[in-house]
C-alpha cells in the first residue's frame, strides 16, 4: 500500500514503526525531551518512545510550549522518524519549521485521515519527504 499525504511541513523522509496514538497528548509535560518517552501517566502509551517512530497523532492538547518540545527533539535525535496528523497543529509544528531555519534535519510532517490511522498500528512504515506514505513489513 502506498499513497500520497499533504505534506504539512517538509522534511527529511523517514521510516520505522508507527506508534498510533490512541488518545490526544499534550507535548509539554507529556512527552520527555530529553528521551521522547512519554512521560504523561495518565495517557495510555505512557512509557512508549516516540524517538524513531512514526508518530500518528489523532491530536494535540495544546500549550504553547509544544513547538519547544519538539525542537529539543529533533535538535537531540530523539525525535520521531515521521509525524502524522489528522490536522494540522500550527503551535506544535513550529518547532519542525525552527529547526529548519537553525539548518537542524528535521522529519517531515504529514496529514492522514485520523480514520485510517488503524490501518498502520504495529506496522513498519516509511513516510517519503515527497509525501508518499507505505507500508514495508
Amino acid at each position: 500500500m502506498s499513497e500520497h499525504a499533504e505534506i504539512l511541513v517538509a522534511g527529511r523522509g523517514g521510516e520505522g514503526d508507527a506508534l498510533v496514538l490512541s488518545q490526544p497528548i499534550s507535548f509539554w509535560g507529556g512527552v520527555d525531551a530529553k528521551t521522547g518517552r512519554i512521560a504523561d501517566v495518565r495517557h495510555p502509551q505512557h512509557g512508549q518512545c516516540i524517538a524513531g517512530r512514526v508518530l500518528f497523532l489523532p491530536g494535540t492538547i495544546g500549550s504553547s510550549s509544544a513547538s519547544a518540545v519538539l525542537l529539543e527533539l529533533v535538535h537531540n535525535g530523539h525525535a520521531p522518524a515521521a509525524l502524522v496528523l489528522h490536522e494540522p497543529d500550527a503551535i506544535l509544528l513550529l518547532g519542525l519549521i525552527v529547526g529548519r531555519e537553525m539548518a537542524w534535519q528535521g522529519p517531515v510532517a504529514v496529514r492522514l485521515d485520523r480514520n485510517r490511522f488503524h490501518e498502520f498500528d504495529g506496522r513498519k512504515v516509511r513516510i517519503t519527504a515527497e509525501g508518499a506514505v507505505g507500508i514495508t513489513a
